[in-house]
């Protein structure tokens, strides 16, 4: 599988010294993407991702649940580093598949 790719959506929203940016991110063989928005923003305030496809379940032991084997569905997990997204799928052997990421902040 190739790396993961994002595509931001071609117009931003503005209201007043604010932004939003919208966009899309492919599946891949990595378990993190970056996606540089610094060219839009001075700084990001708040971001989310949200994966389009279904969530394969990873199976965990906890012993002292009961049934000890349970199920667990990772969700994405969107991180701001300066007006970088990193989107991390939570677990390096978890598939990363894609999504739409949405980030809001001043605009440059």
């Amino acid at each position: 599988m190739a790396a993961s790719t994002a595509t931001i959506d071609p117009r931003p929203s503005v209201f007043g010294d604010r932004l939003i940016v919208t966009g899309s991110f492919t599946a891949g063989d990595t378990g993190t993407l970056s996606i540089d928005l610094s060219s839009q923003f001075a700084s990001i305030d708040m971001a989310f991702a949200n994966f389009t496809g279904a969530l394969s379940p990873v199976t965990i032991e906890d012993t002292s649940a009961v049934p000890p084997t349970q199920q667990l569905h990772v969700n994405p997990v969107c991180n701001i580093d300066g007006t970088t997204l990193r989107i991390a799928s939570g677990l390096d052997a978890y598939p990363f598949i894609g999504g739409k990421f949405f980030a809001i902040g001043r605009r440059s």
